[in-house]
């Protein structure tokens, strides 16, 4: 890899389409002097829709699509934005604010020191590390997506739910 290349491009999330753009979408990319793609955050429900059961259609479509226009990747974490089937099972991974109990809908509503948080997100990552381990054109890794400080409310302030 040339580290002397200025590295300019977007985030994409084929996920996200409502048709088929992948190949105009990169070409596009490309031709605009692009060079770089970055992928994978907030997609934990489409990697993993139900507990155990992972899908990478998507992730494998934007890997190859990259390769064949010379894009470089930077693979996300998608591990802050929760999957509802982890809410529900585990509802004490939900946020505790100032404001109480958070409700499932939003990004970054979780408390990152959860236990059963925690135990996903690993699985949900190891999986995705093995998916693009292969892939010459995934040049770096992004841990999570806008930051915040989201301090969780000590167990002794929670408020009961």
């Amino acid at each position: 890899m040339n580290f002397n290349e200025i590295l300019y491009g977007v985030a994409y999330y084929d996920e996200y389409m409502p048709y088929d753009r992948i190949e105009t979408d990169f070409k596009m990319i490309r031709d605009a002097g692009m060079n770089v793609i970055r992928i994978a955050e907030s997609t934990w429900s489409t990697w993993e829709p139900k507990e155990g059961v992972f899908d990478f259609t998507h992730l494998h479509r934007m890997l190859d699509c990259a390769t064949k226009y010379e894009l470089k990747v930077i693979v996300g974490t998608p591990t802050y934005a929760i999957p509802s089937w982890l809410a529900k099972k585990y509802p004490d991974i939900l946020a505790v604010t100032h404001n109480g109990k958070e409700l499932y809908g939003h990004r970054q509503n979780m408390d990152i020191t959860n236990p059963d948080y925690l135990h996903h997100a690993q699985i949900i990552i190891e999986k995705l590390m093995e998916q693009v381990k292969d892939y010459d054109c995934v040049i770096g890794f992004q841990l999570d997506n806008e930051t915040k400080p989201m301090t969780p409310v000590p167990n002794t302030l929670r408020l009961n739910s």
